[in-house]
């Protein structure tokens, strides 16, 4: 029998957070909020097992994280065949930082990304992200060192405000 109040109670305590770790790697709001909406629905569907998991929220997280790269190459594919281009969206009244931090978070690879995001805002450890993604640790170690530089330099200071993204120092 499926349990509305637990599922409720997992519901409230951790689909903020969730969006808040798909939107870091996914850089999108609109489409992480379908793609988590979309599993935690697909959570509700199989409740009984998925609070079965050692981490139910882990479990929708992946889930989330499969439904929004499956509808970014759907999304690329149709602008492929449309040839269309598309313009980003600015985020109003977002800070400096946080700005260069999602931009910088764009140029690294997805895996390197996600491994990132994990660690970092989620806090997962090694093993934890291993888990979740399907990769070995070492992979993830390897991902997670190389993710590390590639923001690093482009979080420089320097580097920020040479592609017009940053605030001289007279602030």
């Amino acid at each position: 029998m499926r349990d509305a109040e637990e599922f409720d109670a997992f519901y409230a305590a951790s689909a903020h957070r969730v969006l808040g770790h798909l939107y870091a790697m996914v850089g999108s709001r609109t489409e992480v909020e379908d793609a988590v909406a979309e599993a935690y629905a697909r959570a509700w569907d199989r409740w009984a097992s998925v609070r079965q998991c050692d981490s139910p929220e882990a479990w929708v997280r992946s889930v989330a994280y499969r439904v929004a790269v499956s509808a970014w190459r759907k999304t690329v594919n149709r602008l492929r065949a449309h040839r269309r281009e598309s313009t980003e969206r600015h985020v109003e009244a977002a800070s400096v930082d946080h700005v260069a931090v999602v931009d910088a978070l764009r140029r690294i690879s997805a895996d390197q990304r996600r491994v990132v995001v994990l660690h970092h805002l989620v806090g997962l450890s090694v093993a934890e992200i291993a888990a979740e993604t399907g990769a070995n640790a070492n992979t993830v170690k390897t991902r997670l060192a190389r993710g590390r530089r590639a923001l690093a330099a482009y979080l420089t200071e320097n580097e920020y405000e040479s592609t017009g993204g940053g605030r001289s120092h007279d602030l």
